[in-house]
């Protein structure tokens, strides 16, 4: 009896040893079940893991089983612990039908050992747990602080010289879900992320920054397998990968130096983000590696971000008008109002300064300037007895989220006493439904107060024939880059189409603006196909205040040739 004893001690000794060890040697633990268990004469030993009831109730835990004899036996010892944070620990001993009966003894030694694994099941289980919950987000993607993580080790280790760094944001996800649904969009979005975290293998990583947004990092050595993933996927999301959808990226890149020691964080996430912004205005599967050229038009951005404000109340940006033309009796018919902005005796380009706007809402203040400025120059001329043309004043996307955007033209119009048939407001073309709500409300509202409204640039995007039919426009403004060349066919595609595209728009009542007119020969295509408004070069550039003026004064061009 005292051999026995002296036997459970030392089983008991070496468990408590094991599994208070800081560095847990599990070849060791598997060792001691495997001795402790042929001992104690059992034929399976099982212990269970669930993290909340829920997962209880759906058997989505884990279960270990480190000793089983594959003989048929039944429960011994079974014990159901539930802890502090709601996890349920289950532990069950069995023994073969046919051995031997255990002693009361056998059976309270049994008990400790058994209880002792469990507690420390749970211990190891909900250190994990909490290692997830810390470094996963609530879908199970790793999140930017095990990237973090990841990085301080690698630098800690020296192994980051010659990585690369990318930032992707996945193209048009939101249409995805759309169309398989949610459910099975979240099942793409993760068999994504596995593919590319399988092509990137264990010295690299994945992670989450949020929605289809990911950051991480790989070796030079699979850039061909990585690259093409982003490029283009195909995904499955059903079990016998029959249904794919193709996913494609923006990918910004960052190749990191060798050597390469990281200092703060923003030492890679800075680049990848700017050459991601870069990679997002170009193609759905577009990947740009980061240079010093993109740092400076990140500063570039910021000085024009800081400088708006003053510019703005320093009245810095001008009104430059740019004529619309009756090519029949060569009359001014109207004109469109263009920004810009004078600094320092200079006219900075608005392509250095739009796009930037347009990243916040700066955009809409300056839309705002000019719709005033064009009020009081209305207003000046109405009150020197000009002939006054309508004009038009160029709206952003950004502005359509205010519920109240109708009533903060309107105020501005009437603030400025101007009759609204003067006034013409242009907005681009939408590329979501809730933008195209958006937009009809707008457009509906502006009809009903005597606005003028005009579709910009329709023609160069992807147009639907929604947005004529379904929206109430004055005005449609068709882009040079739909107005056939010179040399083209007169049966060629861009002919045929914008001949019936013209067509189509007269027949709804719609007046037919063409932009960028610069030939004697585009203004043939725009008689035979009968649309007489023309804007572009060849008649005037934009011209400042002073100028405008007097074309006004000057009513019809020279005969044109």
């Amino acid at each position: 009896m005292d051999n026995n004893r002296d036997r459970y001690i030392s089983i008991l000794e070496e468990l408590i040893r094991l599994t208070h060890s800081e560095d847990f040697d599990r070849e060791a633990y598997l060792v001691w079940v495997n001795d402790a268990c042929k001992y104690y004469r059992l034929s399976k030993a099982e212990t269970e893991f669930y993290a909340t009831p829920m997962k209880e109730q759906k058997k989505q835990g884990e279960i270990f089983c480190d000793f089983d004899t594959g003989e048929q036996g039944k429960p011994l010892v079974h014990h159901r612990i539930i802890t502090r944070t709601k996890a349920t620990v289950i532990g069950t001993l069995y023994s073969a039908e046919e051995r031997e009966t255990y002693t009361e003894q056998e059976l309270v030694e049994l008990d400790a050992l058994l209880r002792i694994v469990m507690g420390f099941v749970s211990r190891m289980r909900l250190i994990r747990t909490l290692d997830e919950l810390g470094f996963s987000d609530v879908a199970g993607f790793k999140n930017f602080r095990a990237f973090a993580r990841f990085l301080d080790i690698a630098n800690s280790e020296n192994r980051l010289g010659g990585k690369v760094a990318f930032h992707i944001d996945l193209h048009n996800f939101t249409m995805v879900n759309q169309e398989i649904g949610r459910q099975n969009g979240d099942l793409v979005l993760t068999n994504y992320y596995n593919m590319i975290q399988n092509a990137i293998g264990d010295t690299g990583i994945i992670v989450r920054l949020g929605g289809d947004k990911f950051v991480g990092l790989f070796d030079r050595s699979v850039k061909r397998q990585v690259y093409a993933l982003f490029t283009e996927a195909l995904v499955p999301y059903d079990e016998k990968e029959d249904k794919r959808v193709r996913v494609t990226a923006s990918a910004g890149i960052y190749m990191l130096p060798d050597p390469f020691m990281l200092k703060v964080y923003g030492d890679i996430m800075d680049k990848v983000m700017m050459a991601s912004t870069t990679a997002k205005r170009q193609t759905d599967s577009a990947i740009v590696v980061y240079d010093d050229r993109m740092k400076k038009e990140r500063e570039h951005v910021k000085k024009v971000q800081m400088e708006f404000r003053q510019a703005l109340a320093d009245e810095e940006f001008q009104v430059y008008y740019q004529p619309k033309v009756d090519i029949d009796t060569r009359e001014i018919s109207g004109a469109e109002a263009l920004c810009r902005w004078l600094k320092n005796g200079r006219i900075v380009p608005p392509m250095e300064f739009i796009p930037i706007l347009e990243i916040n809402t700066d955009i809409c203040d300056l839309d705002f300037y000019m719709l005033d400025h064009v009020c009081q120059h209305i207003r000046k001329w109405l009150d020197e007895g000009r002939d006054v043309v309508r004009i038009s004043v160029n709206f952003s996307r950004k502005h359509l989220v205010d519920v109240d955007l109708l009533d903060h033209i309107i105020s501005v119009i009437d603030k400025n006493n101007v009759p609204h048939e003067y006034i013409e407001i242009e907005l681009t073309e939408t590329t979501t439904d809730v933008m195209f709500r958006d937009l009809r409300r707008v457009v509906s509202g502006l009809q009903q107060q005597g606005i003028w409204t005009a579709v910009d640039d329709f023609g160069m995007g992807y147009s639907s024939l929604n947005l004529i039919r379904d929206i109430p426009w004055n005005v449609l403004k068709i882009d040079k880059s739909f107005v056939p060349k010179d040399d083209e066919e007169e049966n060629s595609i861009r002919n045929l189409m914008f001949k019936h595209v013209i067509s189509l728009a007269k027949d709804i009542g719609l007046e037919c603006v063409i932009e960028g007119v610069e030939t004697v020969k585009q203004l043939d295509v725009l008689r035979r196909n009968h649309c007489n408004i023309a804007q572009g070069y060849f008649f005037d550039r934009p011209l400042p205040l002073p100028e405008f003026e007097s074309r006004l004064d000057q009513k019809v061009y020279p005969e044109l040739t």
